[in-house]
């Protein structure tokens, strides 16, 4: 009897010992197996991200999930990383801003920028700012946000300016540039009728006339920059004779004006 219950008890030690083996080596073996997360594992609970950056990721496209996020909660605490972990290696300044999410409010669209804080505008568009500081006019005194409230959105002039007569919202771009608008400058090629939304008068007594200056446009003689107003000579040269342009200096005295010499 004796011996029998001595044999059980063998026996169930030895099962005991053969399951605390099995648990043993099982959590040794998922210790030492660690299969690495791919894309696929994180569209199982993230499907948004990865379609974001689908849609409008930029050079981000080209980063992995594990590019940016180094693990997942719990293994890894903080799995969101700061921008300067890429960006800072850039060394321009618009890298060395703070508060990145204020205008990149969605990292995985991280072109699709809006303001909300402080322009940092000036870090990347130097050559606008410089125009808007240089050439001062109403424009100089706003924030880039007040035409730019979404980043590469340009705006119509029509938006806020009325414009000359029957001109449109293209043709404003012909004379003006948004960041230096008081400076008027054109093409040779601009037609007549444009500066006539302006300068009807010059434009109606000209196209009367009958001197040869009404075969040619306005910018032949007032060449590229507005208000530009050549002197006679720099055609004519001095057709008179010495005695005469002493007595006359002006040309207008006898020839009225350039758009009427009549």
């Amino acid at each position: 009897m004796g011996a029998i219950k001595s044999s059980s008890l063998m026996v169930v030690l030895s099962l005991i010992t053969g399951v605390l083996a099995f648990v043993s080596y099982s959590g040794t073996a998922t210790a030492l197996t660690k299969i690495p997360l791919t894309k696929e594992d994180c569209v199982k609970c993230h499907a948004g991200p990865p379609a974001d950056i689908a849609a409008a990721g930029g050079k981000h496209k080209y980063v992995p999930c594990l590019g940016c996020h180094a693990g997942h909660p719990p293994t890894v605490k903080k799995p969101i990383p700061q921008c300067n972990k890429c960006h800072l290696k850039t060394r321009k300044a618009h890298y060395e801003l703070k508060d990145c999410l204020t205008c990149h409010k969605n990292p995985h669209t991280p072109l699709i920028i809006s303001f909300s804080g402080p322009d940092a505008c000036m870090t990347c568009h130097t050559r606008q700012i410089a125009q808007l500081r240089e050439n001062k006019s109403k424009h100089s005194a706003l924030n880039c946000s007040t035409c730019h409230s979404v980043h590469r959105k340009v705006p119509q002039c029509t938006q806020c300016h009325k414009p000359h007569a029957e001109m449109t919202a293209a043709d404003c771009s012909k004379c003006h540039k948004a960041h230096m608008p008081k400076v008027v400058a054109y093409a040779d090629d601009i037609p007549s009728t444009d500066c006539a939304t302006c300068h009807k008068k010059a434009f109606d007594l000209l196209s009367a006339g009958m001197a040869k200056h009404k075969t040619f446009s306005c910018a032949f003689c007032h060449k590229a920059k507005h208000k530009m107003v050549p002197r006679c000579q720099d055609c004519h040269g001095t057709p008179h004779p010495t005695a005469m342009l002493a007595k006359f200096p002006k040309c207008g005295a006898c020839h009225s004006i350039a758009h009427n010499l009549t």
